[in-house]
């Protein structure tokens, strides 16, 4: 598959508007809860049901995807992104505008982004055995990073455009006749990272190639007790458990995150609401840190999956440290930085590692699982995270810096993360000229 071509870019924005806009609602969230006057931890917690039914729903997509083709099911996934976008900020426009009260909205609240769990995770399994399908074993690490990037992007584009989406309240004048459109405020952001996620599902459905290339089905497809069993299989379990410690860790910072920034302003007399750029800044910074590391580093070091694990997680932990020895605005900044260019690395390394170990027949599978992890890592350590917040500022850094040293210890530790993934120069996953195109149910499988 050509990085450059119009396929790998729509399925770079399928990646990138998710990610924004799940980032966007992350930095007005705590404001939110702050508003609705709802405990940290409680809101944090409220989420977590989210994670659950993306945790899940994965496998169940990954064989979705086998069977009913990768580009109907990116298309479920946007649907439901848009769809809970849409919900959610309706729920919180309803509470802060007071038609409403603040447990029933923030219920309402809940219920969207659970619209979200369900279906939010088909997209990004979808795209990513899309490019496993269509990649050699030596294009696969840039093509993983280089989606993955997509990510990153997003942490950049989601905060950054947040704050100009917090819009105040409107006057439209008809003749002599005035109406005031609500204030949009807090919810702005979800309204806005709707939109642009159903432009996105117009282009995926009329422009994103389904039969021209050639996938292999996954027995996965057909819950092969192999497939099904993937997350025990030695090639790939301790791929998975680096990820859920690092993603795990991550998921605690970026939860924290907002918390933590209101509280150290708002020694200085920055009220909540007026802290939501400051927040943006952090987060901008963070998703700097980790587009340099996949856009920059990566490429020029050319790193392969076992050193970018080593060095993502040694970095991730640098940073929860630096966050506990440098208390501030400047040094959660510049903590958070670190933390994320450390991700940046370990992300890409065990997603393509774990994609290098299997076959080509078990590409949904694996990809079904790396989601499935996503979900695992904000279930309960953002809830855990925030309540040792509460607690104690230093708590939930002093606890990833515990993980994050376990994972860059099993990179040592382990004979399988050590080799890194095996090296099969004759596996040649690139289907030959002769074989039929693939079947895709549907009517854009002949496109």
């Amino acid at each position: 598959m050509n990085l450059r071509s119009p396929a790998f870019f729509i399925l770079f924005a399928v990646s990138l508007i998710a990610a924004a806009g799940n980032m966007a609602l992350q930095s007005v969230l705590p404001a939110i809860g702050r508003e609705f006057r709802l405990s940290d931890t409680l809101v944090a917690g409220a989420f977590a049901i989210s994670a659950l039914m993306w945790t899940i729903a994965s496998p169940f997509w990954a064989r979705l995807s086998d069977t009913l083709g990768r580009k109907r099911v990116i298309l479920i996934g946007l649907s439901g992104f848009v769809v809970s976008m849409t919900g959610f900020g309706l729920a919180a426009t309803s509470g802060l505008e007071q038609w409403l009260g603040a447990g029933l909205a923030f219920a309402l609240m809940a219920v969207a982004r659970t619209i979200y769990g369900v279906f939010g995770s088909a997209a990004p399994i979808a795209s990513q055995a899309y490019v496993a399908d269509r990649t050699t074993p030596e294009q696969r690490t840039p093509a993983m990073s280089l989606l993955a990037s997509a990510q990153g992007l997003g942490t950049v584009v989601g905060p950054a455009l947040a704050p100009f989406f917090v819009l105040p309240a409107i006057a439209v004048g008809l003749g002599a006749v005035w109406f005031v459109i609500p204030m949009v405020g807090l919810a702005g952001p979800m309204y806005a990272f709707a939109l642009f996620g159903l432009i996105v599902l117009f282009i995926v459905w009329r422009r994103l190639p389904s039969g021209e290339v050639v996938r292999v089905p996954s027995p996965s497809g057909h819950r092969d007790p192999v497939a099904k069993g993937l997350w025990r299989d030695p090639r790939v379990r301790d791929y998975l458990l680096y990820g859920l410690l690092v993603t795990g860790a991550q998921a605690v910072n970026i939860s924290v995150l907002g918390f933590h920034i209101i509280d150290e302003l708002a020694v200085t007399g920055v009220a909540a609401l007026a802290a939501q750029p400051f927040i943006g800044i952090a987060m901008l910074a963070g998703a700097a840190a980790t587009l340099m590391a996949q856009w920059g580093l990566i490429p020029l070091l050319k790193l392969q999956p076992r050193d970018l694990m080593r060095w993502g997680a040694a970095l991730a932990l640098l940073g929860n440290l630096m966050s506990i020895a440098a208390p501030g605005y400047y040094g959660v900044v510049v903590g958070y930085a670190v933390v994320s260019m450390g991700v940046g690395f370990a992300r890409p390394g065990f997603t393509a590692g774990s994609s290098l170990s299997v076959a080509p027949h078990e590409q949904g599978a694996i990809a079904g699982l790396m989601m499935s992890l996503a979900g695992l890592s904000f279930l309960a350590p953002p809830v855990i995270g925030v309540a040792l917040y509460e607690l104690a500022e230093p708590g939930p850094f002093i606890a990833n810096a515990v993980l994050l040293a376990g994972a860059t210890a099993l990179c040592f530790v382990s004979a399988r993360l050590r080799a890194g993934p095996p090296d099969l120069p004759d596996r040649d996953e690139t289907p030959s000229s002769d074989t039929p195109p693939a079947s895709q149910p549907g009517p854009e499988g002949n496109r």
